[in-house]
């Protein structure tokens, strides 16, 4: 009996050993190279329709991504529900590092507004990388008369507030927005879009007086002379827009708000997985001629671990839920 029982412990641990050789086996590292070849298709799953800053970040590292492992990388847009919904469908797949996801602070921010989640954002996911941060910027029709943020904030009044666009429920744009309404004592009415390409749209088209959004989706309908921006939501200027006066510089004092664009794994992928994904993704970003790119489209690189990238995580939850709290920002 004893011989059978230290048998079947053998078997249990050989099989154990080899699932886990069988995911991280998915990776196999390349003669001389630090990128590895994946053995499968991988889709990176984007929680916010096309033409969004982090659609167009994820497609530009899918296309990098796939030509160093040599391996069809497939950008799905899954948008809904603040990212929840490409959030839910990431957390149930399998955790072999075929799937990823490509989120941005919202993640962060999601548990803070939304009371019912049918997913454990802090236990579901293990971070891979954080590619960068970028700020939000407040934008009108190019044929609006307003020129800085005090012209557009003249618009509002109690009876009548200010509408502005955002790239959604929970999303750093809405919270930027109800934090620009609390500091200038301002009524602001919040009209969620499903992205911030949607949200950029339809400022351009003169549905909306103002929006917040993502600088790398507003700089193409700038350049295009279809938005004016008047104010930038970061604590210092952008070296692309130097000229760009920031929230608070316009007499917001202490204003600051940007977030970050990263990529998560299913709970399940094996540690060797997430270091590997990490390895390749943290290479293709160290490029010279992607670092510059990034920072053409407003972001600020960043090179840090999966650990650190997880810490950035688990403080932005806690910050932005307090932060959902002070504002009573519920959004279901």
């Amino acid at each position: 009996m004893k011989t059978f029982l230290k048998h079947r412990r053998s078997w249990a641990v050989l099989a154990a050993a080899a699932i886990a050789t069988a995911a991280a086996g998915l990776w196999q590292a390349s003669t001389g190279k630090a990128a590895m070849r994946f053995e499968k298709p991988i889709t990176i799953v984007v929680t916010f329709p096309p033409g969004g800053g982090t659609d167009l970040l994820a497609r530009k590292l899918g296309a990098e991504l796939q030509q160093r492992i040599g391996q069809t990388v497939v950008v799905e847009n899954r948008p809904g529900a603040s990212g929840n919904i490409g959030a839910r469908q990431v957390a149930e797949s399998a955790g072999d590092g075929s799937t990823l996801l490509m989120v941005n602070s919202t993640f962060a921010i999601n548990p803070g507004v939304y009371q019912h989640l049918d997913f454990d954002p802090r236990k579901d996911f293990k971070p891979v990388i954080n590619v960068g941060t970028i700020a939000s910027v407040l934008v009108v029709p190019q044929q609006s008369e307003v020129h800085t943020l005090a012209d557009a904030l003249k618009l509002a009044s109690p009876a009548s507030p200010l509408a502005f666009a955002s790239c959604g429920n929970g999303t750093p744009q809405h919270m930027a927005g109800e934090l620009l309404a609390q500091v200038s004592h301002v009524s602001l009415q919040h009209v969620p879009y499903k992205g911030c390409g949607p949200a950029i749209t339809a400022v351009a088209a003169g549905q909306l007086p103002l929006g917040v959004v993502t600088v790398s989706s507003a700089g193409p309908l700038m350049q295009a002379g279809r938005v004016r921006a008047v104010a930038i939501s970061s604590a210092g200027r952008l070296a692309q827009w130097p000229q760009l006066a920031t929230v608070a510089e316009q007499g917001m004092a202490g204003y600051a708000l940007e977030q970050w664009h990263g990529l998560l794994a299913p709970a399940a992928t094996p540690d060797a997985v997430v270091q590997q994904l990490h390895q390749v993704l943290s290479e293709i970003v160290s490029q010279p001629q992607m670092q510059q790119s990034l920072q053409d489209q407003g972001y600020s690189p960043v090179r840090e671990s999966a650990e650190q990238f997880a810490q950035l995580i688990a403080a932005d939850m806690d910050r932005y839920a307090a932060l959902a709290t002070q504002l009573k920002l519920r959004v279901d």
